[in-house]
């Protein structure tokens, strides 16, 4: 492992850790105080608050230098102006921990994307679709990986070993390929490492194979000449931001908010910043 991997996942690692520690704190506050009762659009607009999750990672919320960037995070400052309303908003990586924030009314909108499946549709509203997305296998190319060629067909992952962040959506996926495989794919869960930290474990060599979204990967990959990202995982899948199913105003002015920004000159320029 080269000195400049070794300092990125020591950064990384530092990082992720004061992160995960000041979210379990505020959650341990926030379960002490309750459930809160959850509000419509109505209820949010007469308290001047809106409540909004999304996770710490280059699309949803980064900080670079003294600049808070993430393709979330604009969208999110984007409604908090249009809408003039206050967004209070909270950093939680785990999807499991937003949705049951958002059906208990800890928050009012998880803003990240979300792979739309049909269990999570009978359970949360979603709004209009916001990207297209895939997972893709992570890995190390065959000259930085001592002359092993890196896995071409689904087939050959039978008895590999992919490493998610816990509760991370891909486990789903990966455990659906293996029965359509007819083999044993091995998941390995980090209650610690985000996927931008499990890519570079695997550019380090520390471990072999993770996933993760297609445009995320590109833009690792324009960074990290070591992996390749050149094996699909999963089919093209529609991702949304999720509100609570009784939620039905909050979704329908989502939408409708939706509808107009995302054919403005301003939206185009926030797409293409993190996705072309």
């Amino acid at each position: 492992m080269n000195k400049i991997t070794k300092r990125l996942i020591l950064y990384f690692a530092l990082l992720a850790i004061a992160i995960y520690l000041m979210v379990t704190l505020w959650s341990a506050i926030h379960r002490e105080q309750g459930p809160v009762l959850p509000r419509d659009y109505d209820e949010i607009v007469a308290s001047g608050m809106l409540n909004v999750v999304t996770d710490y990672n280059t699309l949803g919320y980064r900080v670079a230098g003294d600049t808070v960037v993430g393709f979330q995070y604009e969208l999110i400052k984007a409604i908090e102006r249009d809408w003039e309303i206050d967004v209070n908003l909270f950093l939680e990586n785990s999807l499991e921990e937003n949705l049951e924030g958002l059906q208990v009314g800890r928050y009012d909108i998880v803003a990240r994307n979300i792979p739309v499946n049909t269990e999570l549709k009978g359970e949360f509203g979603f709004t209009r679709f916001l990207n297209r997305n895939k997972l893709v296998l992570v890995q190390r190319k065959l000259e930085y990986n001592d002359s092993i060629e890196p896995v071409r067909s689904q087939l050959d992952l039978a008895g590999k070993t992919i490493y998610v962040h816990q509760d991370s959506p891909a486990k789903l996926r990966i455990e659906n390929l293996a029965h359509e495989i007819g083999d044993t794919i091995f998941i390995e869960e980090d209650p610690l490492y985000e996927a931008q930290q499990l890519v570079m474990m695997v550019a380090g060599g520390d471990i072999d194979f993770t996933v993760c979204g297609m445009q995320l990967a590109k833009s690792l990959a324009s960074k990290i000449t070591e992996i390749d990202i050149e094996t699909d995982i999963s089919f093209t899948q529609l991702e949304s931001w999720a509100v609570r199913k009784e939620s039905h105003s909050l979704l329908d002015s989502l939408n409708s908010w939706f509808e107009g920004f995302m054919d403005s000159p301003e939206y185009k320029k926030i797409y293409n910043r993190y996705f072309n």
